[in-house]
C-alpha cells in the first residue's frame, strides 16, 4: 500500500490524474483551477488537448498532478474520464450541494464504480459567519446519503487549496477491478497521419502515460466510443511533465520562470529524442476478427469417393432382376412392371382395403371441415360490430406528443396486464392452436425436465465464439497477469502509440475537447459471444421497458447498443423470460456483444425522442455463456363448464377437437393449485373432459403451460450517439423523495 501510494504522482509513476466534476450549475471550476494553479514553488503547464486542463509540478514535494475538467452535463465525457481517473474532485454549491443533473451524474458514477474522491465547496464567503455555519451544517446533512463520513473541503484561499492537494496525495486509493487488470491511458497529445488510400482513415499517434498494467504492442487497444484497433509500434518521446527536465546544451534556460509552455520547443525536442520501444510482430499480434464466418455447406453430404461409387454399382447389379418389357421402355418405366412370377392377387386385395380406408378418411375430413366452418362462421357474425370513429383521430395535424402519450399508455396497459395475468394469451380462432403454437412444448416440471442446450440453435450462433470452460480461462488469464511479467511499456512511462486504421472522426472529437481514452484488450475480448448481465431497476425511472427494445449499454470500458432479453435470475438450468423489466427484482439481461472478462459494471440507458439518455438499470457482468437457456412461457386458459367430484368439463381453452387431441399429453394446472390432465374431447367445439386431483371451484381457472426457447436479436451496434445534456433543476433531495412528491 505504501509503495503504491508513493509511486502515484512521483517521478517514476504516472502523474496523479484528478478530474474536476462540477455538480451544480453555479459551481464553476474556473476559480478552483485558478486557486490550484497558485501554489508556491509549483510549475504549471497548460494542456494542449483540453481547454481548462493543466499539469501541476511540485519539485519540492516531489509530486506532479494533472487536472482535467469534465462538465456534468456531458455524460459520456464524465464516465470516460472516471474510468481512468485516480481521483475525482466534486465541486459542490455552497447552498444547494448539487442539482438534478449532478444527481443523475452521481447515479451513473456510483453504478460504474467510483474511484477515490474528494468534495470541495468554493464560495460562501459573502454570507455572514452565523449564516455560513448553518449553510455548512445543512450541506453536510444533505450529502450524508451519497457520501457517508465524507469531509467537506472549503476552497476559497491558497492555504485551503494546499490542504486539498495534500489530502488528494495522501488518501488511500480505491481500486476499479476492470481497469487494474488492463493497461489504459488518457491521451495527453494526439496526431493523425492520413493513410495512402484515403484521407478518412489513417494512423493515430496517441501520447500519454501508461497506467494499470504493462502495455504490449501486440495486443489490441479499444478507443472508448470508437472501437477496437491494432498497434504498429510504440515510441518513447521525452516526458513533458518531468520533475527534473533535462538541460539541452547550447540552450539558455530562465531559472526564474515558473509557468512553462510546451508549444515553444517541445515538438523539435520530441522529433530529435523519440526512441522506438517496440514494433508489432505479425506472428504474435492479436487478430481483429470478431465473428466466425459460417460455412453454409458445413454438415452437408460430401461427394462420394471412387470406392464408394464402385460399391454402389456392385450392389445395384446384385439386386437387379431381368424383366421382359416392350421395346422402347425406359428404366424408370421398367421398374414399375410386375414380373409374371409375382403373385398379384394379395396385392390387389390390399389396394382395395387401402382405397376404402382413404375414402373413409376423406369423408371424415370433409365432414370435420364443414363442422369447423360452421363453428367459425357463427362467432364471426357475433364479433362484428359498428363503431363510431372520432374525426380527431383522422386529423392530419394531430399532435405528435399526444401520439407518444398514447403509445406510453399502451405500454403501461401491457405491463399491467402482464402483472395481473403473467404469460397468458388468448387462443386464436382463425388458425388452429396446434399450428399457432407448433414451436412450443410441454414440460412435466420446469425445474427438473431436461432441455438440450444445443438443440435448434439459430443461425447467429454460428457467428459467435464459446469457451469450453469460461471460468477456468478467466482464472488462467488473471493468474498470468499477476505472476508473469509481460514485455512492453511499463506503468508510468510516457509513450506514443501508433494505432492503425483509425477513422479521422476520432481525431476530430479529440480536437473538440472530448477525452480520448484507450484500454488494452485481454485475449479474446474482441470476439463476439452471448453476455449475461445481472441488473436491477434504477429507482429514478419508472417507465415500462419491454424486452427486445433497443437500449444503450455501458459495460466496463465499452459502449454499445443492443436489444436484450430479460430473464429470471435462478440457480436452475432453465430461466423464464420476462416480458418487462421488473422494478422489484434483479433480472438477467442477455445480448450478443464482445467478450468481456468480469468483474465489470454495466449501466443501461434508454434514449428519449429528444436525444437524452435515461438511466434505467445498473448491475454487473454475470457470465459469458451461450448455453444459458432462456425459456418463454405461454399460458392458455380455460374455464370449468360442468364440475364433478374429480372431473370437470372445460371450455374456451381450445376451439376444435383436433387441438384437444394434440395437447392431450400436456399436464394441466389451476390458479387454485389443482393438477390434472385431459381425458378426452367432447364434441367438435373444443370442450374437453379433464381429470384433477380434487374438486374444482366454480371461480377457478384451468391453465396449460407451453414453453419455447428464445434467443436475443443480433442488433449489436458499437456506435452510440452523444446524449443531449441533462436539463438542470434546483434540487438536492434524494431520488426516492422526489418521486414520492
Amino acid at each position: 500500500v505504501l509503495a503504491e501510494k508513493r509511486s502515484l504522482g512521483s517521478r517514476d509513476g504516472p502523474p496523479h490524474l484528478v478530474v474536476l466534476v462540477p455538480l451544480h450549475s453555479r459551481a464553476v471550476g474556473h476559480d478552483t483551477l485558478r486557486l490550484l494553479q497558485s501554489q508556491d514553488s509549483a510549475v504549471v503547464r497548460m494542456d494542449e488537448g483540453r481547454a481548462g486542463g493543466f499539469a501541476l509540478l511540485c519539485p519540492r514535494l516531489k509530486q506532479r498532478w494533472r487536472f482535467v475538467t469534465a462538465q456534468a452535463g456531458d455524460l459520456h465525457a464524465v464516465l470516460d474520464l472516471a474510468k481512468v481517473a485516480d481521483s475525482l474532485l466534486f465541486i459542490l454549491d455552497a447552498a444547494d450541494g448539487w442539482d438534478s443533473a449532478g444527481e443523475h451524474c452521481l447515479s451513473c458514477l456510483f453504478a460504474q464504480g467510483l474511484p477515490t474522491y474528494a468534495l470541495a465547496v468554493p464560495g460562501g464567503t459573502d454570507l455572514p459567519p452565523k449564516k455560513r455555519i448553518d449553510v455548512r451544517k445543512k450541506l453536510s446533512k444533505a450529502i450524508e446519503k451519497r457520501f457517508p463520513e465524507a469531509k467537506l473541503f472549503p476552497l476559497n484561499t491558497e492555504q485551503e487549496s494546499s490542504l486539498l492537494l495534500r489530502h488528494l496525495a495522501t488518501q488511500k486509493q480505491r481500486h476499479l477491478a476492470f481497469r487494474d487488470r488492463r493497461a489504459h491511458l488518457l491521451a495527453y497529445a494526439a496526431e493523425f497521419v492520413p493513410g495512402q488510400e484515403s484521407d478518412l482513415v489513417g494512423t493515430l499517434k496517441v501520447s500519454g502515460f501508461v497506467r494499470g498494467q504493462t502495455l504490449d504492442v501486440n495486443s489490441l487497444v479499444h478507443i472508448v466510443g470508437h472501437g477496437d484497433f491494432q498497434m504498429s509500434q510504440v515510441d518513447a518521446p521525452p516526458d513533458p511533465l518531468s520533475l527534473n527536465p533535462r538541460v539541452v546544451k547550447g540552450q539558455k534556460r530562465n531559472q526564474d520562470m515558473e509557468v512553462q509552455d510546451d508549444s515553444a520547443n517541445g515538438t523539435d525536442e520530441m522529433e530529435e529524442d523519440i526512441k522506438v520501444l517496440m514494433k508489432a510482430d505479425p506472428n504474435k499480434q492479436e487478430s481483429l476478427q470478431s465473428e466466425v464466418v459460417p460455412d453454409p455447406m458445413e454438415g452437408e453430404q460430401t461427394w462420394p469417393t471412387e470406392e464408394e461409387l464402385q460399391e454402389a454399382e456392385a450392389s445395384l447389379k446384385a439386386n437387379s432382376r431381368v424383366v421382359k418389357v416392350p421395346k422402347g421402355t425406359s428404366k424408370y418405366q421398367a421398374a414399375w412392371i410386375v414380373d409374371d412370377g409375382e403373385d398379384g392377387s394379395e396385392k390387389e386385395d390390399d389396394d382395395d382395403e387401402d382405397d376404402d380406408i382413404d375414402d373413409d378418411m376423406m369423408e371424415e375430413a370433409v365432414s370435420q371441415e364443414g363442422e369447423s366452418g360452421e363453428e367459425e362462421e357463427e362467432p364471426a357474425e357475433e364479433e362484428c360490430e359498428t363503431m363510431t370513429v372520432s374525426e380527431c383521430l383522422l386529423d392530419d395535424q394531430y399532435d405528435e406528443k399526444v401520439e407518444e402519450d398514447e403509445q406510453m399508455l399502451e405500454r403501461y396497459k401491457q405491463e399491467r396486464m402482464d402483472e395481473m395475468f403473467p404469460d397468458e394469451v388468448d387462443t386464436p380462432r382463425d388458425i388452429p392452436a396446434r399450428v399457432r403454437f407448433q414451436k412450443y412444448r410441454g414440460l412435466k416440471s420446469f425445474r427438473t425436465s431436461p432441455w438440450d442446450p444445443k438443440e435448434n440453435l439459430p443461425r447467429d450462433y454460428a457467428r459467435i465464439f464459446q469457451f469450453q470452460d469460461f471460468s477456468r480461462t478467466r482464472k488462467h488469464l488473471f493468474r498470468q497477469i499477476e505472476k508473469e511479467e509481460t514485455e512492453g511499456a511499463s506503468v508510468g512511462w510516457y509513450v506514443t502509440l501508433h494505432v492503425c486504421n483509425v477513422p479521422v472522426s476520432v481525431m476530430e472529437s479529440f480536437k473538440e475537447g472530448k477525452p480520448l481514452v484507450l484500454f488494452s484488450l485481454l485475449p479474446h475480448e474482441q470476439k463476439m459471444s452471448v453476455l449475461n448481465f445481472l441488473v436491477r431497476r434504477h429507482p429514478s425511472n419508472s417507465e415500462p421497458v419491454k424486452a427486445k427494445e433497443e437500449l444503450i449499454f455501458h459495460c466496463g470500458f465499452r459502449r454499445f447498443r443492443a436489444s436484450p432479453l430479460f430473464s429470471q435470475h435462478t440457480s436452475a438450468d432453465k430461466h423464464k423470460l420476462e416480458r418487462f423489466l421488473r422494478p422489484d427484482a434483479a433480472l438477467v439481461v442477455t445480448v450478443y456483444a464482445p467478450i468481456t472478462f468480469p468483474p465489470a459494471s454495466v449501466l443501461l440507458f434508454k434514449q428519449r425522442s429528444n436525444g437524452m439518455h435515461d438511466l434505467i438499470a445498473t448491475g454487473s457482468l454475470l457470465s459469458v455463456d451461450p448455453d444459458r437457456i432462456v425459456v418463454k412461457r405461454l399460458v392458455l386458459s380455460g374455464h370449468p363448464f360442468k364440475i364433478f367430484t374429480k372431473t370437470a368439463v372445460v371450455r374456451y381453452m381450445f376451439f376444435s377437437r383436433e387441438d384437444v387431441m394434440w395437447f392431450k399429453p400436456v399436464e394441466l394446472r389451476t390458479k387454485w393449485g389443482r393438477r390434472g390432465h385431459i381425458k378426452e374431447p367432447l364434441g367438435t367445439h373444443g370442450h374437453m373432459k379433464c381429470h384433477f386431483d380434487g374438486q374444482l371451484k366454480s371461480q377457478d381457472t384451468v391453465l396449460l403451460n407451453l414453453y419455447k426457447r428464445v434467443f436475443p436479436k443480433w442488433t449489436y451496434d458499437p456506435h452510440v450517439p452523444e446524449p443531449v445534456p441533462w436539463v438542470r433543476s434546483e434540487s438536492t433531495l434524494p431520488v426516492e423523495e422526489v418521486d414520492m412528491e
